[in-house]
């Protein structure tokens, strides 16, 4: 078997690297622009434009996870953040069967507390929850 990931940055790598070694990840997917998963938000300078989250994880429990994994912040992760947690809230609403979630991981935090499991992901990285 061939397995590959490709990674906008070397923090995606780690992390992609991290879910590889999960247990409680069935699979998961890097997002990016072939795969044309995107939500259109609007900038901190008030302009629209597209956001492409990090990744797509589905775990052993069916859940499907949108992660977005940050090494430096910068204006735009707070609006981008919110427009994600609204894509889920929709998408929970209407469809069956599969429950979506989205996690924002950043690296200063993953590497000080090193979490073992997406689970532990889940707990731990809650930043942006509610």
């Amino acid at each position: 078997m061939f397995n590959r990931t490709i990674g906008d940055s070397g923090f995606e790598l780690e992390f992609a690297a991290f879910m590889e070694r999960c247990d409680d990840v069935a699979a998961y997917a890097k997002n990016y622009l072939a795969v044309q998963f995107k939500l259109d938000y609007v900038q901190a300078n008030g302009e629209l434009s597209n956001y492409f989250p990090d990744f797509l994880v589905k775990l052993v429990d069916g859940r499907i996870i949108i992660a977005e994994t940050k090494g430096q912040e910068d204006m735009d992760v707070a609006p981008k953040i919110k427009r994600l947690r609204q894509w889920c809230e929709d998408v929970n609403r209407v469809a069956t069967g599969r429950m979506y979630d989205f996690v924002f991981v950043d690296q200063v935090a993953f590497e000080k507390y090193k979490p073992r499991t997406f689970t532990d992901v889940l707990a731990a990285f809650t930043r942006f929850e509610g």
